[in-house]
């Protein structure tokens, strides 16, 4: 456990193809059922100060209590997953810490030297943001607020694994 962040609560891989990822998962590797969807709707987002609309499929499941994040980038729209790829990389892109006190969380973060480069907002409140901590592949840390639905879909989302 990190002694400032808590539980690593989730894996994000990056994947060329996120069918073919969500199938060896499965069917190799036992893990499911995954809960896709093929365009997240992402609100808010910036990449290193900018504001774009990111085009990303992810397929959630839970192997135990750590979440695995399948992610595919459908666009060119500027991002760190889309740099992990264009740097030849596919697999481990960053590891989630989930918070309920966010603003909280990233006070302590940024006051820690923590830099924000890629953030936004999936549904009511559940804001991200990853940190520039990409020292080596699958190295990048995300925050992520679970207080409102997203932590009650993850949850689901785990309960759903279990059964």
């Amino acid at each position: 456990m990190s002694r400032f962040l808590g539980q690593i609560r989730q894996l994000g891989y990056v994947v060329p193809n996120i069918e073919a990822a969500m199938d060896y998962w499965s069917s190799s590797l036992g893990v499911g059922p995954f809960f896709y969807n093929p365009r997240v709707p992402i609100r808010n987002y910036r990449y290193k100060g900018e504001s774009f609309e990111p085009h990303n499929s992810v397929a959630l499941a839970n192997p135990g209590p750590v979440q695995v994040e399948l992610i595919q980038c459908r666009n060119d729209g500027p991002s760190m997953y889309k740099d992990f790829t264009d740097a030849g990389h596919s697999g481990l892109q960053h590891v989630a810490y989930w918070t309920d006190s966010y603003d909280a969380d990233l006070e302590r973060l940024t006051a820690r030297g923590f830099k924000p480069v890629m953030s936004g907002e999936v549904g009511e409140r559940g804001r991200f943001v990853y940190f520039d901590t990409h020292y080596h592949p699958g190295t990048v840390i995300e925050l992520s607020e679970v207080a409102g639905p997203k932590g009650e879909m993850f949850r689901l989302i785990r309960e759903a694994s279990e059964n």
